[in-house]
């Protein structure tokens, strides 16, 4: 497993305990241990971490813009957070292909949540790739 899908993960983690448990910023950065990470991953996690805890409104916007008749508060909430990383990840990373950005939440999806996990991620994010502003 790559760096890159590891701290995806490790931020996965942090912004389910900040969605579930109401966990700070600060406290899921603690509790994840990223002071710990080795420095590229580190970064990236924090990066994307960050990244969707302050645009989550706008990112929240989105996903509810492509997903017809669900409510985000009641998709699983790994699902939930998937869908938010990879739309930050698709509105700002530019340099990351959309296609690398959608296979990894899809793997991921496979790794955290249920069998049809991945179809559903994949199906939102493949409507929200339009998104971007190249």
């Amino acid at each position: 497993m790559g760096l890159r899908r590891q701290a995806r993960e490790l931020a996965l983690q942090a912004l389910y305990l900040h969605d579930m448990c109401g966990f700070s910023k600060e406290a899921a950065f603690n509790a994840i241990g990223f002071e710990l990470l080795p420095g590229p991953l580190s970064i990236f996690s924090k990066h994307l971490l960050s990244g969707v805890l302050d645009r989550q409104e706008e990112i929240d916007t989105l996903i509810r813009r492509y997903t017809e008749n669900w409510d985000i508060r009641r998709m699983a909430a790994i699902d939930r957070n998937i869908l938010r990383i990879s739309t930050f990840e698709i509105l700002t990373d530019l340099e990351t292909p959309i296609s690398v950005i959608i296979d990894e939440a899809i793997e991921i999806s496979k790794n955290y949540s249920t069998e049809d996990s991945s179809k559903f991620v994949n199906g939102i994010l493949d409507k929200i790739k339009g998104e971007r502003k190249i």
